[in-house]
């Protein structure tokens, strides 16, 4: 693999284990330092270090791509027209919704329980600071489009077919979530993320896509009434509720 991309998948995990440092951090100096109540702190201080992680990590990786060589065949090869691309981007969310409600479906089918604990953790964080969404609906879909179409999938497909890159790009981005028993939501995703990767050769449409997708997800289960939601059959809320991919 390209010394870059090494260094941008080093940058994504060096993102997300910061927070054990982090939050402590800005836990103690809002408690000690301005007084703020403990559990009001707790929830401050892991909402404001997601934030202000993703934004860091967001620049530190675009820093480190800047002026990359072309490495991958997906970007040596033409891209479609930016117009087209845009149309793609914006199409492909429904092709990942639908991708997601048939996969949610199969793991119901086989026993596997709806929902994503990941996913529950970022709307309580969203409720109490809205400020999060930043991180989950704009700049998470950025990074992770990054990492796990451009760098991971990208270097698996100059070698592999298509499925293969696919599923074990889709796998790696599973474990980062810790979420494996939802493999088949995620490869799903995976599928259709680098599927329109491949066809227009911009990482900009999957990422348009991906944002579209987590902000419907975010604001469809922010207006649906709990009520409501019990209705609803639990293979649907599986989606409803959201894995945010």
């Amino acid at each position: 693999m390209k010394n870059k991309y090494i260094y941008v998948v080093i940058a994504f995990l060096a993102m997300h284990l910061s927070a054990f440092i982090g939050v402590p951090l800005l836990f103690f100096l809002g408690v000690l330092a301005f007084k703020v109540p403990q559990d009001t702190m707790m929830i401050w201080s892991t909402s404001i270090w997601t934030v202000l992680s993703f934004i860091l990590g967001l620049i530190v990786i675009l820093l480190i791509l800047r002026k990359a060589e072309p490495y991958t065949k997906i970007e040596r090869d033409t891209p479609l027209p930016l117009n087209l691309s845009i149309l793609w981007g914006i199409g492909g969310v429904f092709i990942a919704l639908f991708a997601q409600v048939t996969a949610a479906g199969i793991e119901y089918l086989i026993g596997i329980d709806p929902g994503s604990e990941n996913t529950q953790q970022i709307m309580e964080m969203i409720e109490k600071m809205p400020i999060v969404i930043i991180a989950s609906s704009l700049i998470g879909p950025i990074l992770e489009e990054i990492v796990f179409r451009k760098v991971i999938f990208g270097v698996l497909y100059n070698r592999f077919p298509f499925w293969a890159a696919a599923l074990i790009s889709s796998l790696a981005f599973s474990i980062a979530h810790m979420e494996p028993t939802h493999l088949i939501l995620y490869a799903a995703m995976g599928f259709t993320f680098s599927f329109l990767y491949v066809k227009t050769k911009r990482i900009i449409v999957p990422i348009i896509s991906h944002m579209l997708m987590n902000t419907l997800v975010t604001v469809n289960t922010f207006l649906l009434d709990p009520e409501d939601l019990n209705k609803v059959p639990e293979q649907v809320q599986a989606w409803i509720g959201g894995i945010f991919l």
